[in-house]
């Protein structure tokens, strides 16, 4: 019960958040790309893009450093937590300094060689360049208390400080209208300063309130732990190396290719799914130390029984925001942008469908982490990953259009979530007939049917709100009707009813007006 609690306590604020930032990040995007324009809307995309390339430091290590927490917090061994967090807080500090050392040396070859910008926009190119720099220094450095957050199941102030973020950027972009500066370099140093201090808060806090987050390295010095976590981390790097390098070497590509225009498209497609994703997200990140926990007490069948849960219930919650958004793209975006670049559409479209099929195997992919045998399955799913560049430079070279190299992207994403299956058999016991059974076939069949029956109201209506409220409407009603009664399981239907009839007696004991006479 206080488990159930506590995931349910965490996924409504992990959602509340979600629906507060993703309004308010839509209006703040809107407003940037209106004043920016999209040409330095696209240059920023593109710089801020380059660092991002090394951004996966900052997710392989948050997930080596969460995986290790949490799988600790399982064995109750409180010792092994400060050497885990305080093993984590010395290696991102090397790190940190790596990644600026490596920029730094690295910049001038980056803009004299391989970015395409306007001539007249070096200075601001190049300064907004060392503001993104600044701000993943900060971002890698605080990533041991990103993921003692997480660990704790603390997702309340997660959800706290990510609407005080999303509150951030939309005061910067009221800023910029204001401003007599370069509007560019105002933008990029807003941004970075708003990272800064987001990221010194949660340092604090943390320290504050959890004891295992108080710095001692001298004292809870470990080398072999310090070692066997840089080896784990350094296989999560390679993995989360070759997604990052992907998105950013596709939008490279572009830059070359069509120039910052289709970077500016690219973007917001990026954007557009990963508000979507928000939805799918936020149910993994309040499920996620659960299914590690597991592992750490050695339930080895609850832990893979939640990972199919959240391989199927993330694909679900994706759906019901990707179904009407898809169909109705074109006038969603005609209303939130005044501007819509060319190929926005098709690529927000494609973008949605290769991270639905992700989802399928979400599940898996923190199966496998919590086990720990990440080597030769981080080794085959990257090098997948990774040729997307080549087939995409193939497909462009030959002239093939802008979003060509999304759908090449799907078709990968389609042989690397078969792979994960078969690994997690290897690494896991995972049954992958079983898993296709009650995961993959439960999961895209109601979504076929509700896609399907959601796209009627293109047939009968004319564009506007209110065929976009129909479309919405008939996409929510048919998705949920058919999960219940395709996707999900007895077992799965039974413990749901049970969950909101214990919601229920709570209510009516809180609420008297409830109680039936």
């Amino acid at each position: 019960m206080q488990v159930a609690n506590r995931v349910i306590l965490n996924t409504g604020a992990l959602y509340g958040r979600m629906l507060i930032t993703i309004f308010i990040s839509l209006f703040a995007t809107r407003l940037v790309l209106n004043i920016l324009g999209a040409a330095d809307y696209g240059l920023f995309n593109l710089i801020s893009g380059v660092i991002a390339m090394l951004s996966f430091l900052n997710i392989a290590m948050t997930i080596s450093t969460q995986r290790y927490m949490s799988f600790h917090l399982g064995t109750k061994d409180g010792h092994k937590l400060k050497l885990v967090f305080n093993a984590s807080v010395l290696l991102h500090f090397i790190l940190g300094l790596a990644m600026v050392l490596l920029f730094e040396v690295a910049g001038g070859y980056l803009f004299d060689h391989v970015l395409n910008y306007p001539a007249d926009r070096t200075m601001a190119a190049k300064l907004i360049f060392q503001f993104m720099v600044v701000s993943a220094f900060f971002t890698i450095i605080s990533v041991p208390y990103d993921a003692t957050l997480i660990a704790q199941e603390n997702m309340v102030t997660v959800a706290i400080l990510g609407v005080v973020e999303s509150l951030g950027k939309l005061l910067i972009a009221l800023v910029l209208q204001y401003t007599g500066y370069d509007k560019l370099i105002v933008y990029g140093g807003l941004m970075t300063l708003l990272t800064v201090l987001l990221l010194l808060f949660k340092q604090v806090y943390c320290a504050m309130k959890y004891k295992e987050s108080r710095i001692a390295i001298r004292r809870y010095a470990d080398r072999q732990l310090l070692k066997e976590m840089f080896a784990y981390a350094g296989w999560n790097m390679f993995g989360a190396g070759s997604v990052v390098a992907r998105n950013q070497g596709l939008a490279l590509l572009l830059n070359v290719f069509f120039g910052t225009v289709v970077n500016a498209a690219y973007g917001i497609a990026n954007q557009v799914n990963a508000q979507l994703s928000y939805f799918s997200v936020t149910m993994l990140r309040a499920l996620n130390p659960q299914i590690i926990k597991s592992e750490g007490s050695g339930d080895r069948p609850r832990m893979l029984r939640l990972a199919m849960i959240a391989s199927k219930f993330s694909f679900f919650l994706l759906s019901f925001l990707a179904i009407p958004m898809m169909i109705e793209m074109p006038f969603v975006l005609q209303c939130w942008l005044k501007q819509v670049p060319e190929y926005t559409v098709i690529m927000c479209r494609l973008i949605v469908i290769a991270t639905l099929i992700n989802q399928l195997s979400a599940g898996i992919q923190v199966a496998v982490q919590s086990v720990g045998k990440i080597r030769k399955y981080q080794v085959v799913v990257s090098t997948m990953v990774l040729l997307n560049l080549p087939v995409a430079w193939l497909l462009l070279k030959a002239g093939w259009p802008a979003a060509s190299v999304l759908v090449s992207a799907i078709v990968i994403e389609v042989l690397s979530g078969a792979y994960r299956i078969m690994a997690a058999e290897r690494i896991a016991g995972l049954s992958p007939l079983l898993y296709v059974k009650q995961v993959v076939v439960r999961s895209v069949a109601p979504v076929l049917l509700a896609a399907t029956l959601a796209y009627i109201p293109q047939w009968c209506m004319s564009e506007g709100f209110i065929r976009l409220g129909g479309t919405t409407l008939v996409s929510i009603l048919a998705m949920t009707a058919s999960a219940w009664l395709i996707g999900l399981t007895q077992e799965e239907v039974t413990k749901i009813e049970q969950l909101f009839s214990r919601v229920f007696s709570k209510l009516q004991a809180r609420m008297p007006v409830l109680k039936q006479n």
